[in-house]
């Protein structure tokens, strides 16, 4: 029974030499933590540093840019038509011709002679026609002797047509006025039905294809105008559309478009790159905000606002964007002032210290 009184003074005395060991600890921490707090406190109540964009309205150009292709006005393979020996080609290589002009000849002595032995055969037919008509007056022939006269001259006279049909396409003419490419046969080849002999192109005016994102189809009109360069040129070329496809790629989601471009010069060539400009829009007065001040959000966008040196959220409804411009249509009033930096920093409420102000065109001005 007396070992109980000796482990209890054991155990005060432990409890008394722990107190004193860490008494200054919890001291410390106490006195110290007034002051974490106050340096939190001041770290949270301190400006963070930001730079600002004021909107104003001002000229606002949505400009589209897209790749297109350079294409001939018209284009198109001269090719034989009928079989045999080319006898003629009446063109040289990268010359101009004109609509009409006789381009290259086949040899057609056989079809010429088939032709006279058909005129030969119709006009056997047509007396015989004549005199079948003549008995069937006098009902010497019955009407299907006759009739069968009249088939016969018919027949006669389509085998004629046939055979014409057949010469004129040994002989090639210009569809329109244009320039020959290069020739792929020469003067005595034999040529089959779908040889090709060369190529023709009327370059003025040039076509310009392109396509844009559907989502523009509706501020796409005919008579638009455009703006384009190619590799190889220094110029900027203009041009003006007139036709659209009346659909959207269901594969791609594209409208194609086509426009022309003066060409007298022939600078222009088919199976040029061409970087196409289109303005979709012009306003005179836009309110326009850098495009990082743009915060989007699940159901929409919003931006900070500068107010009586503190941050304020503030929705807004965004419009027309470039790749450093977005169009606010709703939430800003000219004079607001947009934060375009520290963004990530701050929340509504944070107090903050303008550093640059950014003008509406985009450039920034340091404050001291």
């Amino acid at each position: 029974m007396k070992t109980w009184p000796k482990r209890i003074l054991v155990i005060v005395v432990i409890l008394l030499v722990v107190g004193l060991i860490a008494w200054p600890k919890i001291r410390q921490q106490q006195e110290a933590q007034p002051r974490q707090q106050a340096a939190t406190q001041n770290a949270a109540n301190r400006p963070i540093p930001v730079e600002v964009a004021v909107v104003q309205p001002q000229e606002f150009t949505n400009t589209l840019r897209v790749t297109g292709s350079v294409m001939a006005n018209e284009m198109l393979e001269l090719k034989s038509e009928v079989p045999g020996i080319l006898e003629s080609i009446n063109f040289k290589e990268g010359q101009d011709v004109r609509k009409g002009q006789l381009l290259f000849t086949i040899r057609n002595n056989d079809l010429q002679a088939q032709l006279q032995k058909a005129r030969a055969r119709q006009k056997l037919v047509q007396d015989m026609e004549n005199r079948q008509r003549q008995l069937l007056e006098r009902e010497a022939v019955s009407q299907e002797e006759y009739d069968q006269a009249v088939n016969d001259l018919q027949s006669a006279e389509a085998d004629i047509q046939l055979l014409q049909a057949q010469i004129a396409k040994t002989r090639v003419i210009a569809p329109f006025s244009g320039t020959i490419g290069l020739r792929f046969v020469s003067e005595g080849s034999y040529v089959a039905p779908g040889t090709s002999i060369a190529s023709m192109y009327d370059l003025e005016p040039a076509k310009i294809d392109f396509s844009v994102p559907g989502k523009y189809s509706s501020a796409i009109k005919a008579g638009a105008k455009i703006r384009f360069t190619t590799d190889g040129a220094p110029e900027e070329y203009t041009g003006d559309i007139y036709a659209i496809e009346p659909q959207i790629d269901p594969a791609t989601r594209t409208l194609k478009i086509r426009a022309t471009s003066p060409n007298q010069n022939h600078s222009l060539l088919p199976g040029q790159f061409a970087r196409v400009s289109l303005t979709l829009q012009e306003m005179d007065e836009a309110l326009l905000v850098p495009t990082q001040a743009v915060v989007p959000e699940l159901n929409g966008h919003k931006v900070f606002v500068v107010r009586q040196g503190k941050v304020a959220e503030q929705k807004v409804e965004i419009g027309q964007r470039t790749d450093v411009q977005v169009q606010i249509v709703s939430g800003l009033q000219a004079g607001d002032s947009v934060l375009t930096t520290g963004i990530l920093q701050v929340r509504g409420g944070s107090p903050v210290q303008i550093t640059g102000v950014h003008s509406p065109r985009g450039e920034s001005a340091q404050i001291q």
